[in-house]
């Protein structure tokens, strides 16, 4: 297995990279036609924190002595990747996604941005304290630029034409008030819809539909896993303790998804003219799928839209024809609600972002807080059920969906 160590590295190592697995055994392997459209990824199990963010520009070091500091044990989702190992395997699958690049330091899971000190788990950004208050300027534009955008440009390049993302991540034992937390939990809520607020997911492009937002993955397939869960006697629990915070992968994953869904079907009916020099659809398209909120330009064009801002000086007819453009495109999704938000919603070409927390005792040992190593066996076993599951969903249900769905099924929400 090429799985990283439980010492924390301080080499210049890429952000993330690409693990290729064999298969297993006693595997339930995906279906050949599923099998390049599968993917599993593990963001929060590395241990890897370069030694040029070590050093605050006071020459200060920003972590306590030792091989493990404290920071780096408590936000390590330990065993998360020994799970994504035994799962792609089990499904048969040529690999995994893993990001190297320690949570400690950088969290790919949020918004771009800093971590206040006192911030709660939903509030946080990808910039994590003590670096977030440490670091210098230019150390944190590296950070995000050759760290953040560099996972960013290896998700999106993976992502592309996937009908099922598994994001494996491992949580604490215990809740804040010492209540033991269920085995495993299984996220599909965005916090905003979880918590019923008004705008569900306020970051986005309010042309962003509310009711897609309801959930990220098909919901046969988030029963499915706790079903089977729960046969094998492992308790699933439904977007416990926390749902998936606005700025997860899982959660952006579908924004983009939408209005790169909304992109295809739009250029079908109004293909770009020749010698569109300008650029202004494109100026449009960009800022809609500017998921990460990376783009200065995009942000630009966002806020002239919706805060009625002035144009940046000399580009002003060029926000002008977007504004123009922006609203043919919301103006489409309106007058195409059935097909391209109805029909979506539910329509099996819709990918499946799903989150699956795991106890992180029980696939790695900790004596006294400290990590002590992984537990194989357990973390396999819950690996081939969650495979077990998901080749189930792909072999029974989404044709029994597909076939409900051709003959006019009636649904009820």
């Amino acid at each position: 297995m090429n799985l990283l160590g439980i010492e924390m590295t301080t080499d210049s190592r890429h952000p993330i990279e690409w693990v290729p697995v064999g298969p297993a055994t006693d595997g339930y392997p995906c279906p050949d036609a599923y099998r390049e459209r599968v993917i599993v990824d593990v963001i929060h199990d590395g241990n890897n924190l370069p030694e040029r963010f070590l050093l605050g520009p006071d020459g200060r070091r920003l972590l306590g002595p030792g091989t493990m500091p404290e920071e780096f044990l408590k936000e390590r989702d330990w065993g998360a990747e020994l799970v994504a190992h035994w799962l792609s395997a089990a499904l048969h699958l040529d690999g995994y996604l893993r990001v190297n690049t320690a949570r400690v330091l950088l969290d790919f899971g949020r918004f771009p941005g800093i971590t206040p000190r006192h911030a709660d788990h939903m509030t946080r950004m990808a910039i994590n304290y003590p670096f977030s208050a440490a670091l210098s300027h230019s150390q944190k534009r590296a950070l995000l630029e050759d760290y953040y955008d560099g996972i960013s440009e290896g998700m999106d390049a993976a992502l592309g034409n996937r009908v099922v993302k598994i994001a494996i991540h491992t949580y604490d034992a215990h809740n804040p008030t010492a209540g033991k937390r269920p085995a495993v939990s299984i996220l599909t809520r965005p916090y905003g819809h979880q918590h019923l607020f008004v705008d569900p997911v306020r970051r986005f492009d309010p042309s962003f539909p509310d009711e897609l937002a309801q959930f990220t993955a098909d919901r046969l397939l988030r029963a499915r896993l706790a079903i089977t869960l729960e046969e094998a006697a492992i308790h699933a629990a439904d977007n416990f303790p926390y749902s998936l915070p606005e700025g997860s992968v899982e959660v952006r994953g579908q924004v983009w998804y939408f209005f790169r869904h909304v992109q295809k079907a739009f250029e079908r009916r109004w293909p770009r003219r020749e010698g569109d020099e300008n650029g202004v659809r494109q100026r449009v398209w960009d800022m809609l799928l500017d998921t990460n909120l990376r783009s200065a330009e995009c942000d630009a064009l966002r806020s002239y839209l919706h805060m009625f801002r002035r144009a940046p000086r000399g580009l002003e007819d060029a926000f002008r024809a977007a504004r123009a453009e922006y609203e043919n495109i919301v103006s489409f999704i309106r007058l195409e609600q059935h097909r391209l938000v109805d029909g979506y919603r539910e329509d099996l070409g819709r990918p499946s972002t799903i989150l699956i927390e795991v106890r992180k005792d029980l696939v790695w040992a900790f004596e006294d807080g400290v990590s002590k190593g992984p537990k194989v066996r357990d973390a396999a076993r819950i690996a081939r059920v969650l495979a077990r599951a998901v080749q189930t969903y792909l072999c029974e249900d989404r044709p029994a969906k597909a076939e409900a769905l051709a003959n006019g099924m009636v649904r009820y929400d």
